[in-house]
């Protein structure tokens, strides 16, 4: 959305901040031997606390508060009682909600407990991008060329960019315009950041895939090629200096 007033301004640092305080405490939650459901009903309880809804079950009915998304689940994982967290586990928790018809969208992959299975280097990778990516942004800036920094960091890292899955424009809603902040560049696409426009950035940093496919679930994304996928998200907002992080309680990069 564009900010064309402080109230509005004021609406869209709250929401930032709900929704990234809960990231932050579901983080701190997680441990092994529980459930991803236990942990989505954690998450729907500080959401509630705060007055605010879950934006994937209000906009799309998923089945569930947040996304949680374990190992080769790519993105838009259901919450289960089944799915119990193991020492070594890769997880990303991805939260977005609405309070007083403001929206805002974070996430972040980490390990759970130990890395026993070698993950760190993906979750740095994916972090570490997503910072560069953020440092580069102004308004007037091509949208392509940060998605060229992207997959061009990625690649130094030995590892690749997954290219149907995007940040987008947030703020009146979950998803507006720009709808596609991609992790790659497209030439043909000279649209630019706009200054005092919030948008969510994020990262989709892979092992061996480059697109997604969708369960018979109807909603958890899978890498096309397997290996696995680390995800880091930031609802910023665009300025003609560095943007501001509007969901920095969330310590992804701490």
């Amino acid at each position: 959305m564009s900010i064309s007033s402080e109230a509005e301004l004021e609406g869209m640092k709250k929401i930032s901040e709900v929704v990234a305080t809960t990231l932050k405490l579901m983080r701190e939650f997680t441990k092994a031997g529980i459930s991803t459901k236990e942990i989505d009903d954690y998450g729907g309880k500080i959401l509630e606390e705060y007055g605010a809804k879950s934006a994937p079950y209000v906009t799309y009915g998923f089945p569930g508060y947040t996304c949680i998304s374990v190992n080769n689940e790519a993105a838009h994982g259901i919450p289960s009682a089944k799915k119990i967290l193991k020492e070594g586990d890769l997880i990303n928790i991805d939260v977005s909600a609405e309070l007083n018809g403001f929206w805002a969208d974070n996430g972040g992959s980490f390990i759970v407990g130990e890395d026993l299975n070698h993950h760190q280097p993906l979750v740095d990778a994916s972090k570490d991008i997503l910072q560069k990516a953020i440092n580069r942004i102004r308004g007037g800036v091509k949208i392509a060329d940060i998605g060229h920094l992207m997959e061009t960091e990625a690649k130094k890292s030995g590892f690749k960019v997954i290219r149907d899955l995007a940040g987008h424009g947030v703020g009146r809603s979950l998803h507006e315009k720009p709808e596609n902040i991609l992790n790659y560049r497209i030439k043909t696409n000279k649209e630019r950041f706009r200054k005092n426009t919030t948008v969510a950035i994020e990262t989709f940093i892979s092992t061996k895939s480059t697109e997604t496919v969708e369960l018979n679930d109807g909603w958890t994304l899978v890498g096309n090629k397997g290996g696995f996928v680390t995800q880091h998200e930031h609802t910023i907002l665009v300025t003609d200096k560095l943007p501001v992080i509007l969901t920095a309680a969330n310590e992804i990069w701490n």
